[in-house]
C-alpha cells in the first residue's frame, strides 16, 4: 500500500512539472542541449592539453597524426593552440546558448504555475479558504513556487549535466588508463549512495521548516491586518511573545538542517580530496614506471579534480529535490483541492421571484447552526432577521450566495434551486453587505465601482449618496480619490460600511442582503440609510439581518433566530404584540437609547 501511494506520488508530482514545462520546452531544450555541449568541449579541451604536453612539448610521437608526423614541435604547438581557441570559442558560444535560454524557460514554467495556482485558488469553495490560513497559501504560492523553479532551472540542469559529465569523463579515463579510472570511479557510487541517504533523512526537515514558515507568515499577516485591535487592547507584549516563540521554532529547525549540511559537506570534503590525493599518488606511481605519460598524468589529474565538485553537488542538487518535492505536494495541496462545480446544464430562474428556505440545516464542521428552518420572502419584499450572536443569521446570507450548501433541505429563487443556477450567475445576483466588508487599497471610488465596468462619476456618487457617504467623502482631501488603505484601515467602521452599502447598491443586484451591514453607524444615521435604502431599492428583494430592532421595523415580516431555530415570525407589529423575544428586546435597546440620549 505504502509503495503504491509512494509511486502515485511521483506520478502526480511528474505530471505537475511536464503540464507546466510544456510552454518553456523549446527554451529548455536549447539550454539542457548547450549545457551539455559544454561539458563535451570541456572533454575535449582537456585532451588537446594532454596531447600538448605529450607531442608537443616532450616529443612523443606515438598517437601523432600522419600530416604532423614529420613537423617541427613549434607547428605542432601553433595547431594544439588554434584547437584550444576553437574549443574555447565553441565552449563560449554553448555557455551564451545556455545562460540566454534557461532563465527564459524558467519564467514560462513558473508562469505557467502560478497561472494554474491563482485561478484553482479563485475557484475553490469558500468553506476551503475558511479552513487555510491566508499566510500559508501565500507562502505555498511565492516561496513553494520559488524552490520548485530553482530546481526546475538549476538543479535540475546540473543533475543532467553532472550526469553526462560522469560518463563522459569516465569514458575518457577508461581510454587513457583503466587502473586509475577504476580508482576514481569506486569512488562515485560512495558519494551518490552517501548524498542519497542524507536527502532521505533530510527531507522532512524540509517539510518541518516549510510548515513552520507557513505559520509564521501567518501570525505576522494576521498581526498586521490586525493593528488596530493589538494596539487598542495593549496585546502588543503577547503577539510578540507569540511570534517570538513560534520564530524561535522556525530558526531551530534551520540550524538543526544547518548542521546536518555541515556534517554532509564535511565528510564530502573527506571523501573528494582521498579521491584526488589517490589520483596523484598512484598517477605518479604509474608515470614514473612508464605506463602512463606525463600528459595522461595531468589529464587524469584534470578530470579528477573536475569531477570532484559536480559529484558532490549532486549532493547538493539532491538535497535541494527534497526541498522541491516537499514544495511540489504543499502545491498539489492545493492544485488538488476540489474546485465549485457549476451544474451540467444550469437553470435559469427569475431571480426576481419568491425565496424560499424549505426544511434548511447546516452545520460547520459538527456544530449544527441551523435546524429545519423554513421561510418565504415574497419577491421584492423585505426580510428582517433578528438573533443573537451564533444563532445563524450570517449563515442564511451564506447560504443564499452558496458560498456553503445546506446539509439538508432545498433553496429555492423563483422556484428554481440554488443548486441548479450558474454559481457566479447566482451571486451576481445576490449583493450581500458583511458587517466587517472587505476593501481593497483603492480609491473610494474605485472600492464602490469594483462590480461594475465603465461606471460614471455621476452613478458613484449618486451610490454614495444613497448610501449617506456623500457628504464624509468631500470632506475628505482627496475626496473621492481618497485611497482607503489596506482593508479599509483610513475609513471609520461605518464608512465602511456604508462604503459597501454603497458597492452593493451600484451593482442593482434583484436581491440585496445586508447581515449587520448598519452595526457601527448611529441610530440616527441608520434611519436616513434605510430610507434611502427603500427608494434605491426599487423592486429587489431584501433581506436585514441586524442585532438593532429598530433597523428592521420597516420590514415587511421578520424571523427571529435563536439556537438555529424559528422561534418568532411575522410583520413587526405583529411581534410587538405577540410580547416574544422580539417586543423584549425591541423594549431593551429602547431604554438603553433613552440612557444615552439623557
Amino acid at each position: 500500500m505504502e509503495e503504491n501511494q509512494k509511486k502515485e506520488s511521483f506520478r502526480k508530482k511528474a505530471e505537475l512539472l511536464l503540464h507546466h514545462l510544456k510552454p518553456a520546452a523549446s527554451a529548455f531544450a536549447l539550454g539542457i542541449g548547450a549545457s551539455l555541449a559544454a561539458t563535451l568541449l570541456r572533454t575535449l579541451f582537456t585532451q588537446i592539453i594532454r596531447f600538448t604536453v605529450d607531442h608537443a612539448l616532450l616529443g612523443e610521437t606515438e598517437g601523432l597524426p600522419a600530416f604532423l608526423l614529420n613537423a617541427p614541435a613549434g607547428q605542432i604547438l601553433v595547431w594544439c593552440a588554434a584547437a584550444a581557441a576553437a574549443v574555447a570559442l565553441l565552449e563560449f558560444g554553448a555557455g551564451f546558448v545556455q545562460d540566454s535560454n534557461l532563465p527564459k524557460g524558467s519564467e514560462r514554467f513558473v508562469k505557467s504555475l502560478r497561472d494554474a495556482l491563482y485561478g484553482h485558488i479563485q475557484r475553490l469553495p469558500y468553506r476551503w479558504h475558511v479552513q487555510n490560513p491566508t499566510g500559508d497559501i501565500i507562502q505555498r504560492c511565492t516561496s513553494d513556487v520559488e524552490v520548485v523553479r530553482n530546481f526546475i532551472a538549476e538543479q535540475m540542469v546540473e543533475l543532467l549535466s553532472t550526469t553526462f559529465l560522469i560518463v563522459v569523463y569516465m569514458a575518457a579515463m577508461f581510454t587513457m588508463n583503466v587502473k586509475i579510472s577504476l580508482f576514481v570511479f569506486a569512488f562515485i557510487p560512495v558519494i551518490v549512495g552517501y548524498s542519497l541517504v542524507f536527502y532521505k533523512r533530510i527531507s522532512k526537515g524540509y517539510q518541518k521548516a516549510d510548515e513552520a514558515e507557513g505559520e509564521l507568515s501567518s501570525d505576522v499577516q494576521e498581526n498586521i491586518t490586525g493593528v488596530r485591535v493589538v494596539r487598542a487592547f495593549g496585546r502588543e507584549r503577547d503577539e510578540l511573545e507569540k511570534f517570538r516563540k513560534k520564530n524561535n521554532n522556525y530558526a531551530n529547525i534551520w540550524m538543526k538542517l544547518g548542521d546536518m549540511m555541515t556534517v554532509f559537506w564535511s565528510l564530502g570534503d573527506v571523501m573528494s580530496m582521498a579521491q584526488v590525493f589517490g589520483v596523484v599518488a598512484i598517477g605518479v606511481h604509474l608515470c614514473v614506471k612508464g605506463e602512463i605519460t606525463l600528459g595522461t598524468y595531468l589529464a587524469f589529474v584534470s578530470y579528477t579534480r573536475q569531477l570532484t565538485w559536480p559529484v558532490r553537488a549532486l549532493g547538493r542538487t539532491l538535497s535541494e529535490m527534497s526541498k522541491a518535492g516537499v514544495s511540489i505536494d504543499r502545491l498539489l495541496y492545493i492544485l488538488g483541492a476540489e474546485q465549485e462545480q457549476s451544474p451540467a446544464k444550469p437553470l435559469a430562474a427569475n431571480l426576481s421571484g419568491d425565496i424560499c428556505f424549505e426544511h434548511v440545516s447546516f452545520a460547520y464542521e459538527q456544530k449544527k447552526v441551523l435546524r429545519d428552518v423554513s421561510f418565504t420572502v415574497k419577491g421584492g419584499t423585505t426580510l428582517g432577521v433578528l438573533g443573537e450572536t451564533g444563532s445563524g443569521k450570517s449563515t442564511i446570507a451564506l447560504l443564499l450566495s452558496r458560498l456553503y450548501d445546506p446539509g439538508e433541505g432545498t433553496i429555492t429563487i423563483g422556484g428554481v434551486n440554488v443548486r441548479d443556477m450558474e454559481q457566479s450567475e447566482l451571486r451576481r445576483s445576490v449583493g450581500v453587505v458583511l458587517q466587517e466588508p472587505f476593501l481593497f487599497s483603492r480609491t473610494v471610488a474605485q472600492n464602490i465601482a469594483i462590480t461594475r465596468e465603465n461606471v460614471s462619476q455621476a452613478e458613484i456618487e449618486q451610490a454614495a449618496k444613497e448610501a449617506c457617504l456623500h457628504e464624509s467623502i468631500e470632506g475628505f482631501q482627496s475626496g473621492y480619490e481618497t485611497v482607503v488603505g489596506e482593508r479599509g484601515v483610513t475609513l471609520s467602521g461605518g464608512q465602511k460600511q456604508r462604503t459597501a452599502i454603497a458597492r452593493t447598491l451600484l451593482e442593482h443586484a434583484p436581491i440585496m442582503v445586508f447581515d449587520d451591514a448598519l452595526s457601527a453607524v448611529d441610530a440616527k444615521t441608520d434611519e436616513a440609510i434605510r430610507g434611502r435604502l427603500r427608494e434605491a431599492a426599487g423592486g429587489s428583494t431584501m433581506i436585514l439581518i441586524a442585532h438593532r430592532v429598530a433597523t428592521l421595523m420597516q420590514a415587511d415580516q421578520i424571523i427571529v433566530l435563536k439556537d438555529g431555530q424559528i422561534i418568532e415570525r411575522g410583520t413587526p407589529q405583529e411581534l410587538l404584540e405577540q410580547n416574544g423575544v422580539f417586543a423584549h428586546t425591541a423594549r431593551m435597546q429602547s431604554a438603553e437609547g433613552e440612557e444615552e440620549a439623557e
